[in-house]
């Protein structure tokens, strides 16, 4: 399956943002216990979402993006097409497994049932 993609320079979060498909941004950083607490079971949550494009951000990389675009607490999860925002999953509390499913599952309803 797919590899959560790292976001490394502004070109390539600028040209993920803007992309056809729908893409789900992980908002983490190295010293955050919640992002090492999720990260063992989002490959399969990204196994379940096979249409969605995964991406991470080291918010402390991109500090003033956070900022700008009110990511306080991480994980965060930002959904992005075309340059629209879809959906946003951000909050201090540490997230589950379901929660972030759950998430998903609303961003990807909305859209209708279409592969």
């Amino acid at each position: 399956g797919k590899i959560m993609i790292f976001i490394e320079t502004h070109d390539q979060w600028r040209t993920a943002i803007h992309g056809d498909r729908i893409s789900v941004f992980m908002f983490s950083s190295k010293f955050c216990s919640d992002c090492t607490y999720i990260a063992p079971f989002l490959p399969e949550i990204e196994a379940d979402f096979p249409n969605l494009d995964f991406y991470q951000v080291d918010r402390d990389m991109f500090m003033d993006d956070c900022l700008s675009l009110g990511i306080m607490g991480i994980p965060s999860f930002l959904i992005f097409q075309k340059g629209r925002e879809k959906g946003r999953f951000v909050s201090k509390q540490r997230k589950t497994k379901e929660e972030i499913k759950n998430f998903l599952q609303s961003i990807v309803k909305t859209e209708g049932e279409h592969a």
